[in-house]
C-alpha cells in the first residue's frame, strides 16, 4: 500500500498500521458525494445505519451505539507525554511507552475481515495557513460519514499535504467493544491519537475533542496560539458592520444553542444577520 498517496510519511505510517491491524481491504475516502452515498447504502445493508422515513426526514439515518458505549469516558482518556507535567494539571497521564505497550495488542488484527477507511481531513479551510491536516484510520462507516460532516475531507487535503507535509495520525478501531479495555489516548510529542473499543462519536471522531482541543493545545503552546473550548459566532447589523463573538461556557451550558442563534423575526426583518463560525472549539491567534 506504500503508493496510496504521494506523501512518503503517510505511506510509511499506513504500511505500519496495515501490518498492525490486518484489514481485508483499504479504501481511501475521496470526499465525493458519490462515494458517501455508496457508503450510506453499504451501512444500511449491513445494519450499521437505518434509513428513516425519507418523506418526513429526508437524508436522515439512525445509528445505534452499543449499550455500554454512550458517552465520552474521561477515566479512560489519557495524555501521553514523556514528562507528566506536560500533560496539564486536569488531564489523566500515562507514559507513551506504557500506553503503546498496552494498546498495541488491542489493535493487533483488530481489522481482520474488515475494511480500513483512510480519511484525509483538514481542520480549517484546506490550504489555509491556520489549517492543520489529519488522517484518521477507522473500521466504521459511521465515523467516515460523520467526519465528512464535521471536517473538510478529501483528496484536496492530500494535495495540500504534498510529498512530505506533516499530519496528525489517528487510529481508531471498534475492536471487541470491551469497556474494560476502552482507551482514548493522545501522544502530543508524536502527533498521534489512538482510540480503541468504542464507537461513540465523542471518542472516535478524532478531529474534534482529540485533535482540535487536546493535541491542538500542545501545538498551540509550542507555536504561540491557543485552542479553547469556546464558540465563535458572527453578527452583522443593517449597516453592514460585522463583529465576531467568542464565548466560553462549560459543557451542557448552551455553546451550541448560542452559536446556532437565529435572529428574532423583528431583527431579521431589519437586516440583522447571525452565523455560526464554530460551536465548540476555537483556535485563537493574536490579531495584527
Amino acid at each position: 500500500m506504500s503508493n496510496l498517496t504521494k506523501n512518503t510519511k503517510l505511506n510509511a505510517w499506513l504500511d505500519e498500521m496495515i501490518a498492525l491491524t490486518n484489514p481485508a481491504n483499504v479504501v481511501l475516502i475521496d470526499g465525493t458525494d458519490e462515494q458517501a452515498e455508496a457508503l450510506r447504502a453499504e451501512a444500511c445493508a449491513s445494519g450499521e445505519l437505518f434509513k428513516l422515513n425519507q418523506e418526513k426526514l429526508p437524508g436522515c439515518y439512525l445509528h445505534r451505539t452499543a449499550v455500554n458505549d454512550v458517552a465520552r469516558v474521561e477515566n479512560r482518556t489519557f495524555i501521553c507525554t514523556t514528562k507528566k507535567e506536560d500533560a496539564g494539571p486536569t488531564n489523566n497521564w500515562m507514559s507513551p511507552k506504557e500506553c503503546y505497550d498496552k494498546l498495541t495488542p488491542l489493535f493487533r488484527n483488530s481489522y481482520a475481515g474488515k475494511t480500513m477507511y483512510v480519511i484525509p481531513y483538514s481542520m480549517g479551510v484546506v490550504g489555509s495557513p491556520f489549517a492543520k491536516n489529519g488522517i484518521e484510520l477507522t473500521d466504521s462507516i459511521y465515523v467516515v460519514l460523520n467526519m465528512l460532516i464535521m471536517t473538510r475531507v478529501g483528496t484536496a487535503v492530500l494535495d495540500a499535504m504534498g510529498t512530505d507535509g506533516d499530519f496528525i495520525k489517528g487510529l481508531h478501531a471498534r475492536a471487541t467493544m470491551d469497556e474494560n479495555n476502552r482507551y482514548i489516548c493522545h501522544f502530543p510529542e508524536d502527533n498521534t491519537i489512538w482510540s480503541v473499543n468504542s464507537g461513540y462519536g465523542g471518542n472516535v471522531l478524532l478531529g474534534k475533542k482529540c485533535f482540535a482541543l487536546r493535541i491542538a493545545s500542545y501545538l498551540g503552546r509550542n507555536e504561540g496560539w491557543m485552542a479553547e473550548h469556546m464558540l465563535i459566532l458572527g453578527i452583522e447589523n443593517p449597516e453592514g458592520e460585522v463583529k465576531y463573538v467568542a464565548a466560553a461556557f462549560p459543557s451542557a451550558c448552551g455553546k451550541t444553542n448560542l452559536a446556532m442563534l437565529i435572529p428574532p423575526a423583528l431583527y431579521a426583518k431589519k437586516g440583522y444577520k447571525v452565523w455560526c463560525v464554530g460551536d465548540d472549539i476555537a483556535w485563537i491567534r493574536k490579531g495584527p
